[in-house]
């Protein structure tokens, strides 16, 4: 009888674009701005499977708030939010170039994706733990990290606050809610499940919010966090940053062609929303959703937010290679910058003054920054962090072979 079949296939999924061809979003099914249901705060992990396939959005096309995700917002903290991603995609720009002359091995740009993590930090507490990605140091700048500080980490220069330990973009600051970066994603995941059930047991009000990215998803990790989220019903914001490539890998390897991210989330029984991540109201608007039910004990929510990568994976990658040149600007939800420009324009609260003087702003304090911080030295120039300071924050009581080694190094 099996004869009677062809030879079996397996199917390799392929992005809709390369090199040479126009791009095609077509597969993103983009829904209408407010066209998406908002439920109640205390609805069913079921009763968000619909909201797994479709899309929150704010904005419409002429920068208004519409639909039931539209929260009154203060313009002020609007600003806020617009100033930290300027400063960011400022901060990106330059140190993309610092690192081309050699000022530091390594970096990775958040381009086009400003408004998730700068939308969400803004919509958690400042004591709430994030467990990032190496692609959100926009949380650092909204919760007002220095940014000397951060450049002297990427320039693994003397006053590297990690004492040279990591590599450049792998940040760690507890002061900042912002937990210590690992380069292979997938670990953080399961490290906010465990934070978050940690904080629930010592009676905290603190809860975490965990990232990852949509290739990610494919690993074990993501479907651990999953599952003890869901079982024990830990207050926590699952984000997966849905920005179409892992590194050269489209998104459909990792699944998501034949359903969305979000949808993995309903099928492990834990609320689930798919969000434009461009959209920076939308963004505030499902991170503050979510956030309510961690706080009132309703468990975990899981968020696809639906973005793109604007810029290389990092500066050892190139895009042309596997993607057309002009992807993101035929991207059909737009820069998260730009949007949200036009939103505060529309409602009178800015205007393109305001904004080119912001601008001129950002980009003076961003350079003041980076000379206050190359002062310190670069990796090309030096000083570099010690030797001697190895084993520093790693033991208590250092151990006696430990120490002997590290006088047989002359340090």
């Amino acid at each position: 009888m099996t004869r009677s079949y062809g030879p079996l296939k397996l199917h390799v999924p392929e992005p809709a674009e390369r090199p040479g061809h126009e791009p095609d979003f077509s597969y993103l099914h983009v829904k209408a701005a407010g066209e998406t249901r908002r439920p109640p705060v205390d609805a069913l992990p079921s009763e968000t499977s619909d909201l797994a396939y479709g899309l929150v959005r704010v904005l419409d096309d002429d920068g208004r708030a519409v639909g039931p995700w539209a929260l009154q917002i203060e313009p002020q903290l609007l600003i806020a939010g617009l100033r930290a991603m300027l400063t960011t995609r400022v901060y990106d720009a330059r140190m993309l170039t610092a690192q081309r002359q050699k000022k530091m091995s390594f970096y990775m740009q958040s381009l086009g994706e400003e408004a998730i993590g700068i939308g969400q930090a803004l919509a958690l507490e400042p004591d709430d733990m994030c467990f990032p990605t190496y692609r959100q140091q926009g949380i650092l700048i909204a919760r007002g990290c220095s940014l000397v500080d951060m450049m002297c980490q990427l320039f693994s220069n003397s006053r590297d606050p990690i004492k040279g330990r990591q590599m450049p973009i792998l940040h760690s600051w507890k002061k900042h809610g912002f937990f210590s970066l690992a380069g292979n994603l997938g670990t953080q995941y399961i490290q906010a499940v465990g934070w978050a059930m940690a904080s629930a047991i010592k009676n905290d009000t603190r809860i975490a919010s965990g990232w990852i990215g949509d290739g990610s998803t494919a690993e074990p990790d993501f479907h651990n966090a999953l599952t003890f989220a869901a079982v024990y019903q830990a207050p926590v914001i699952l984000n997966v940053v849905n920005n179409q490539w892992a590194i050269s890998t489209f998104q459909f390897i990792a699944g998501g062609e034949a359903t969305t991210f979000a949808a993995r989330g309903v099928g492990n029984g834990i609320a689930s929303l798919r969000v434009d991540g461009n959209d920076f109201l939308a963004v505030f608007s499902a991170s503050k959703w979510a956030i309510e039910r961690a706080r009132r004990g309703l468990g975990p929510t899981l968020i696809e937010w639906i973005t793109y990568r604007a810029g290389a994976h990092s500066t050892a990658d190139d895009p042309t290679k596997y993607r057309p040149a002009d992807d993101w600007a035929r991207f059909p939800l737009g820069d998260p910058v730009k949007r949200l420009r036009q939103h505060l324009i529309s409602i009178g609260a800015w205007s393109d003054e305001q904004h080119e003087k912001l601008q001129k702003e950002v980009e003076a304090q961003v350079i003041a920054a980076q000379k206050e911080a190359e002062s310190y030295g670069t990796l090309a120039t030096g000083p570099h962090p010690s030797a001697a300071l190895m084993f520093d924050d790693v033991y208590k009581d250092m151990p006696e072979h430990l120490r002997r080694q590290r006088q047989q190094l002359g340090v």
